[in-house]
């Protein structure tokens, strides 16, 4: 693992965190704005991290999946207390391939995969009561057939423009880098706490 590649230390810090038995260590803030640049944050879980980018999956009608066509950019922070470290992401958003949503909805366990089917996520629903009846229904009616990846659930990718990797320090003398992702590479900058 070279330390000029801030991804490959994503990748190591999170199999660090699942040793250390991290509680869902793929869980993560994500950041959205709408299209006049207002805010919202909420948790998703990263299920892929390479050079390409950062990738959560969602239904694309939920309030994160509009403010992400309308406001292409994100960002993501991601807190690994167990191991002493916290790594930040930042950048333009694209959607993933319908191929690789496919592949990563076969992966889904066959509850999920049904709840994501029957929830309209983000829209007002009238009782849980109504949305577990709903589930059940599905369930039963689908028995023993397979459940199609729904139309407008997928994944987003966040292309990172910037990464910060921060170490929790004595004294609160944290270890801080950022890295910026140029033509030629990471440029990589040390920063104070």
């Amino acid at each position: 693992m070279s330390d000029d590649d801030p991804i490959a230390r994503f990748n190591h810090w999170f199999a660090q965190a699942q040793r250390a038995g991290a509680p869902i260590p793929e869980a993560a803030a994500l950041a959205t704005a709408d299209a006049s640049g207002r805010p919202s944050v909420r948790f998703v879980l990263i299920k892929q991290a390479d050079d390409a980018g950062f990738v959560f999956y969602t239904n694309a009608h939920s309030r994160k999946g509009r403010e992400l066509r309308a406001n292409p950019y994100a960002a993501l922070a991601v807190y690994w207390d167990a191991i002493g470290k916290q790594v930040r992401v930042d950048g333009r958003v694209e959607t993933v391939t319908p191929a690789e949503a496919d592949a990563y909805w076969a992966t889904r366990p066959r509850e999920s995969q049904l709840a994501a089917t029957v929830s309209k996520q983000s829209a007002p629903i009238a009782s849980h009561a109504d949305l577990l009846g709903r589930w059940e229904a599905l369930r039963h009616q689908l028995q023993h057939q397979p459940i199609a990846r729904p139309r407008g659930w997928t994944g987003f990718r966040i292309v990172p423009g910037s990464i910060e990797l921060w170490t929790r320090g004595d004294h609160r003398l944290h270890h801080r880098e950022r890295f910026v992702r140029t033509q030629r590479g990471w440029r990589r900058t040390l920063l104070q706490p």
